[in-house]
């Protein structure tokens, strides 16, 4: 009877010990490095009623107070932006662009400054060919924000990954630059 009980005590501890190793390496996830990463300089002017000639973005829908050219108060809630704006290398903006960040951005909150972003960098350097798409939220008060890239043409053919956006600059509601840090993990070339 003692060596049963013992066999089965022994079977129990080898069965939750088994458990245990296994429930573990469930939970472990590797580290995934990225196939590509970029950084690129989006440069961003509103156009203001006066500057027709230097703006890259123009308020197009805007809530029943606000209008076209002036950002509605507060935090800029229903203005609907277009642009189409020089993507650089640096923080330059008079550097020679290798593309267009064209697309559109939503601010979408009453009580802070955020907006949704939907867009694609399009690429005409001898470096790079194609696009990248993007679309996510940007709460713009924090340092960083994180989008999503949902695909791709050209080099950049069916790519998904993560775009860190980080404000690094701004002049009032007229001008600002974006640093996007982009990591792509899935890379079909």
């Amino acid at each position: 009877m003692a060596a049963k009980t013992f066999i089965s005590a022994l079977f129990l501890c080898l069965i939750l010990s088994s458990t245990s190793i296994l429930s573990h390496s469930y939970n472990y996830y590797p580290q995934i490095k990225p196939c590509k990463e970029l950084v690129f300089y989006f440069h961003d002017i509103l156009y203001k009623g006066n500057n027709r000639n230097n703006a890259t973005a123009v308020i197009v829908g805007a809530p029943e107070w606000g209008n076209k050219t002036a950002v509605a108060q507060p935090f800029n809630f229903g203005d609907l932006v277009v642009f189409d704006d020089p993507i650089t290398l640096d923080n330059n903006l008079h550097s020679p662009p290798v593309g267009r960040a064209q697309g559109m951005y939503l601010y979408d909150q009453q009580n802070t400054y955020n907006a949704w972003l939907s867009f694609s960098f399009v690429f005409n350097s001898t470096e790079h060919k194609g696009s990248l798409n993007f679309a996510g939220a940007d709460p713009l008060l924090n340092k960083t924000r994180d989008i999503s890239v949902i695909g791709g043409t050209g080099d950049f053919f069916m790519a998904r990954g993560i775009a860190t956006l980080m404000t690094d600059a701004f002049e009032g509601d007229v001008y600002f630059r974006l640093r996007a840090d982009i990591k792509l993990y899935e890379c079909w070339k």
